[in-house]
Protein backbone atom coordinates (compact mmCIF):
# COMPACT_ATOMS: atom_id res chain seq x y z
CA UNK A 1 0.00 0.00 0.00
CA UNK A 2 1.37 3.43 -0.89
CA UNK A 3 1.88 6.16 1.69
CA UNK A 4 -0.27 9.29 1.55
CA UNK A 5 -0.34 12.60 3.42
CA UNK A 6 -3.62 14.23 4.37
CA UNK A 7 -3.29 17.89 5.27
CA UNK A 8 -6.36 19.19 7.07
CA UNK A 9 -7.43 22.58 8.35
CA UNK A 10 -10.11 22.32 11.02
CA UNK A 11 -12.37 25.16 12.08
CA UNK A 12 -11.64 26.84 15.40
CA UNK A 13 -13.28 24.79 18.16
CA UNK A 14 -12.77 23.59 21.71
CA UNK A 15 -10.29 20.82 22.46
CA UNK A 16 -12.90 18.03 23.04
CA UNK A 17 -14.61 18.87 19.75
CA UNK A 18 -11.24 18.88 17.98
CA UNK A 19 -10.39 15.46 19.42
CA UNK A 20 -13.76 14.13 18.27
CA UNK A 21 -13.16 15.47 14.75
CA UNK A 22 -9.66 13.94 14.61
CA UNK A 23 -11.06 10.60 15.81
CA UNK A 24 -13.75 10.77 13.14
CA UNK A 25 -11.09 11.52 10.51
CA UNK A 26 -8.87 8.67 11.73
CA UNK A 27 -11.68 6.11 11.92
CA UNK A 28 -12.60 6.89 8.31
CA UNK A 29 -9.06 5.88 7.33
CA UNK A 30 -9.22 2.73 9.50
CA UNK A 31 -12.63 1.73 8.14
CA UNK A 32 -11.32 1.88 4.58
CA UNK A 33 -8.44 -0.47 5.44
CA UNK A 34 -5.75 2.15 6.05
CA UNK A 35 -3.00 2.38 8.64
CA UNK A 36 -2.06 5.73 10.19
CA UNK A 37 1.70 6.12 10.54
CA UNK A 38 1.96 9.63 11.98
CA UNK A 39 -0.20 12.57 13.07
CA UNK A 40 1.36 16.05 13.27
CA UNK A 41 -0.31 18.99 14.96
CA UNK A 42 0.96 22.19 13.33
CA UNK A 43 -1.01 24.42 15.70
CA UNK A 44 -3.82 26.92 15.47
CA UNK A 45 -3.00 29.85 13.21
CA UNK A 46 -4.85 32.59 11.39
CA UNK A 47 -5.70 31.59 7.84
CA UNK A 48 -3.87 33.48 5.07
CA UNK A 49 -7.22 34.84 3.91
CA UNK A 50 -10.77 34.50 5.13
CA UNK A 51 -12.27 31.29 3.84
CA UNK A 52 -15.88 30.31 3.36
CA UNK A 53 -16.69 26.65 3.97
CA UNK A 54 -20.07 25.00 4.62
CA UNK A 55 -21.83 28.37 4.77
CA UNK A 56 -19.53 29.94 7.40
CA UNK A 57 -16.63 32.38 7.11
CA UNK A 58 -13.45 31.24 8.86
CA UNK A 59 -10.44 33.38 9.82
CA UNK A 60 -8.47 30.93 12.01
CA UNK A 61 -7.93 27.20 11.80
CA UNK A 62 -6.09 24.26 13.33
CA UNK A 63 -3.59 22.61 11.01
CA UNK A 64 -2.99 18.82 11.09
CA UNK A 65 -1.11 16.38 8.86
CA UNK A 66 -1.94 12.67 8.78
CA UNK A 67 0.58 10.27 7.25
CA UNK A 68 -1.09 6.97 6.39
CA UNK A 69 -0.98 3.88 4.16
CA UNK A 70 -4.07 2.84 2.25
CA UNK A 71 -5.07 1.24 -1.06
CA UNK A 72 -5.24 3.76 -3.94
CA UNK A 73 -8.88 2.92 -4.74
CA UNK A 74 -9.98 4.32 -1.36
CA UNK A 75 -8.58 7.85 -1.82
CA UNK A 76 -11.60 9.18 -3.73
CA UNK A 77 -13.96 7.87 -1.05
CA UNK A 78 -11.93 9.52 1.71
CA UNK A 79 -11.79 12.81 -0.19
CA UNK A 80 -15.58 12.77 -0.64
CA UNK A 81 -16.20 11.91 3.01
CA UNK A 82 -13.91 14.69 4.26
CA UNK A 83 -15.56 17.13 1.88
CA UNK A 84 -18.89 16.51 3.61
CA UNK A 85 -17.49 16.98 7.13
CA UNK A 86 -18.58 20.42 8.42
CA UNK A 87 -15.62 20.71 10.81
CA UNK A 88 -13.03 20.46 8.03
CA UNK A 89 -12.35 23.77 6.26
CA UNK A 90 -9.72 22.54 3.79
CA UNK A 91 -8.37 19.09 3.04
CA UNK A 92 -5.83 17.81 0.57
CA UNK A 93 -4.50 14.27 0.03
CA UNK A 94 -1.01 13.91 -1.44
CA UNK A 95 0.99 10.86 -2.37
CA UNK A 96 4.03 10.88 -0.06
CA UNK A 97 7.39 11.10 -1.79
CA UNK A 98 9.31 7.91 -1.01
CA UNK A 99 12.67 9.42 -1.99
CA UNK A 100 12.43 12.00 0.81
CA UNK A 101 12.03 9.37 3.50
CA UNK A 102 15.38 9.01 5.15
CA UNK A 103 16.51 5.82 6.81
CA UNK A 104 17.17 6.42 10.49
CA UNK A 105 19.96 4.28 11.82
CA UNK A 106 20.54 4.76 15.50
CA UNK A 107 21.73 2.39 18.14
CA UNK A 108 21.18 2.45 21.86
CA UNK A 109 24.93 2.77 22.36
CA UNK A 110 24.99 6.05 20.38
CA UNK A 111 22.02 7.43 22.31
CA UNK A 112 23.61 6.65 25.67
CA UNK A 113 26.76 8.62 24.84
CA UNK A 114 27.04 12.14 26.30
CA UNK A 115 25.90 14.78 23.78
CA UNK A 116 29.43 16.04 23.13
CA UNK A 117 30.47 12.60 21.82
CA UNK A 118 27.52 11.94 19.51
CA UNK A 119 28.18 12.22 15.77
CA UNK A 120 25.12 14.33 15.01
CA UNK A 121 25.93 16.80 17.80
CA UNK A 122 29.54 17.07 16.61
CA UNK A 123 28.25 17.79 13.11
CA UNK A 124 25.99 20.58 14.46
CA UNK A 125 28.91 22.10 16.41
CA UNK A 126 31.11 22.05 13.30
CA UNK A 127 28.38 23.77 11.29
CA UNK A 128 28.00 26.45 13.97
CA UNK A 129 31.76 27.04 14.03
CA UNK A 130 31.80 27.53 10.25
CA UNK A 131 29.02 30.11 10.46
CA UNK A 132 30.73 32.16 13.21
CA UNK A 133 32.99 34.09 10.85
CA UNK A 134 31.64 37.59 10.37
CA UNK A 135 31.78 39.16 6.94
CA UNK A 136 33.11 42.71 6.77
CA UNK A 137 31.52 44.99 4.19
CA UNK A 138 33.98 46.43 1.69
CA UNK A 139 33.20 49.36 -0.53
CA UNK A 140 33.84 48.51 -4.18
CA UNK A 141 33.54 52.01 -5.59
CA UNK A 142 37.25 52.54 -6.28
CA UNK A 143 37.16 55.78 -4.30
CA UNK A 144 39.25 56.34 -1.22
CA UNK A 145 36.32 57.96 0.59
CA UNK A 146 32.63 57.19 1.13
CA UNK A 147 30.67 59.40 -1.36
CA UNK A 148 27.42 59.48 0.66
CA UNK A 149 26.69 61.06 4.02
CA UNK A 150 27.12 58.75 6.99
Amino acid sequence: MPTYELSVILRQMSRPDMVATLKRTATAIFNKGGIIRKLDNLGTKPLPFKTSAHGLVHRTGSYFVFRFDTPPAVIDDLDEEYGRDVDIIRKRIYRADVSQQEEITCTLHEELLPPAYRKDVQKMIATAERNKTKKVFQYNTGLDYYPFQK
